[in-house]
């Protein structure tokens, strides 16, 4: 906890608004997507999502593949509670559905679904794209697939899956086919070599127009050193730090440049 106030008290002083960027394209994604605070009709089925997890008094058994839980102490896990505490904030849930509402990817990954509650944002944000979830737990993505459908989200394919074992298959596909994601979102496994091994995994996928967004960039020191070592790959040329995400870009038009930005 220490590491993360002292984290986000360094990100308060670097940071700036739309009013210190020069670059017109991070400009135009400040000032109509992050900053756009009319409201939207999806943001209710959002909250309807939310709320019916967080009266969801049932328990689970967690596998937990990734770094651990700083809240839970143990994998038996009630679902409000996850819902509550280790899920996606209804803030960044509404700033998600605008970064994919603004962006118009047709293919989306999420690694890690959880309960879906990031799925939905990903999956309201363009209902004409195709979302694939990742989730290594059997019984969190049966509560996940069972909420999905519950809401009628008929554009997601929950796979239950080892993260690094489906993006390896993946890698032996793109031997013979072209697959792409226009978005990817990188919610699993918070440790620095997993979170390296996936962005290497998934970088023969990239295109021009790709946005990528990391989770948790500040969560611990690894995953801070591992932010570091994306943002210098010679193949990203714009990166965003939020605190709570770091957006990934690989337009080849732009000289590289890094913002740490309020959101």
């Amino acid at each position: 906890m220490l590491f993360q106030i002292k984290s986000y008290l360094k990100f308060l002083w670097d940071s700036k608004n739309e009013h210190g960027v020069h670059s017109p394209f991070v400009f135009n994604l400040l000032t109509k997507c992050f900053y756009d605070k009319k409201p939207k009709p999806e943001y209710s089925i959002l909250r309807n999502y939310r709320k019916s997890l967080l009266n969801n008094k049932n328990f689970i058994e967690v596998t937990d593949f990734g770094a651990g839980s700083k809240v839970f102490k143990s994998n038996r896990r009630q679902i409000s509670k996850i819902a509550s505490t280790a899920g996606i904030s209804p803030k960044r849930a509404e700033l998600l559905f605008r970064v994919t509402n603004y962006f118009q990817p047709k293919n989306i990954l999420e690694i890690g679904t959880s309960l879906g509650l990031a799925t939905s944002a990903l999956a309201l944000g363009n209902t004409n794209a195709k979302v694939i979830t990742l989730e290594g737990c059997p019984q969190t993505a049966g509560v996940a697939k069972s909420q999905l459908n519950e809401f009628e989200y008929n554009n997601v394919d929950p796979v239950i899956t080892e993260f690094e074992n489906y993006l390896e298959d993946l890698q032996l596909r793109l031997n013979t086919a072209t697959e792409n994601f226009d978005l990817i979102y990188f919610d699993g496994n918070h440790s620095k070599k997993a979170t390296l091994a996936y962005f290497d995994l998934l970088l023969p996928t990239i295109t021009n127009d790709s946005v990528w967004i990391f989770d948790d960039i500040h969560w611990s020191l690894e995953m801070e050193e591992a932010w570091e070592i994306i943002k210098n790959h010679p193949k990203v040329t714009v990166t965003i730090d939020t605190f709570q995400w770091g957006f990934v870009f690989f337009r080849y038009e732009q000289e590289k440049e890094h913002f740490v930005i309020r959101a």
